[in-house]
């Protein structure tokens, strides 16, 4: 068996170990980050049976998933990464899955490329949860404006996105972000990487992107 395949089989078990069994957990979907990594890393996790991928970078998944994505419906790929609005009509044409919508110019945009391309793409609004000035996302206190004039424009907004902070407890952002989930009635919350994703399911992730967990370090 191929390692990255035994890792995501280690993850799955230690997530139903953790959550199986309880009430008002459900078990999430694992993205495996495959941002970096070839396809020698990432056909097991096909072959296997795992189709859900995230990539940070538009150009790097055109050259790795293109072809791939043609010969195999089953395939969901996530962009995670921050998206810009030259970069738009590839990822729409691409991409399942766009993590990162955190302003009205951008989701016009994409709504656009939608009625274009006549392909509809599922959007999290990204929330700049910790307020950073050098992430990407909208302010908290912003969100339910951009998730209506998202609705606006017809965009199949399904849930919100954030990166926490990387020097404080990434639970206190993760309850925050499923309170406010909640509050805007939206079925799915994409949260948690390799080092936080079992808080992150405690507090309502339906998504978690898994990637150095799965594929290793990166070099």
């Amino acid at each position: 068996m191929h390692q990255t395949v035994q890792n995501l089989i280690n993850i799955k078990e230690e997530i139903n170990s953790n959550f199986a069994n309880k009430k008002n957990y459900k078990i999430p979907k694992i993205i495996a980050v495959s941002k970096t990594f070839g396809m020698d890393k990432i056909l097991p996790l096909i072959e296997y049976g795992h189709f859900d991928f995230g990539e940070n970078k538009v150009q790097e998944a055109i050259k790795k998933w293109s072809d791939l994505k043609l010969n195999n419906s089953d395939i969901k790929l996530h962009l995670i990464g921050g998206l810009q609005t030259n970069k738009v009509k590839l990822a729409v044409k691409l991409f399942d899955y766009i993590h990162s919508v955190d302003s009205e110019k951008l989701a016009k945009k994409i709504s656009e490329e939608q009625n274009k391309q006549n392909k509809k793409v599922k959007v999290f609004v990204q929330v700049n949860i910790g307020n950073e000035d050098q992430k990407f996302g909208v302010d908290k206190l912003l969100v339910p404006e951009l998730c209506n004039y998202c609705k606006t424009l017809d965009l199949e907004v399904v849930g919100l996105m954030c990166i926490p902070p990387l020097n404080k407890p990434s639970e206190i952002y993760f309850k925050e972000m499923s309170e406010l989930n909640k509050k805007l009635n939206l079925e799915e919350l994409s949260m948690g990487m390799s080092s936080d994703y079992l808080n992150a399911i405690k507090n309502s992730a339906t998504y978690v992107r898994i990637g150095s967990n799965i594929f290793g370090e990166r070099n």
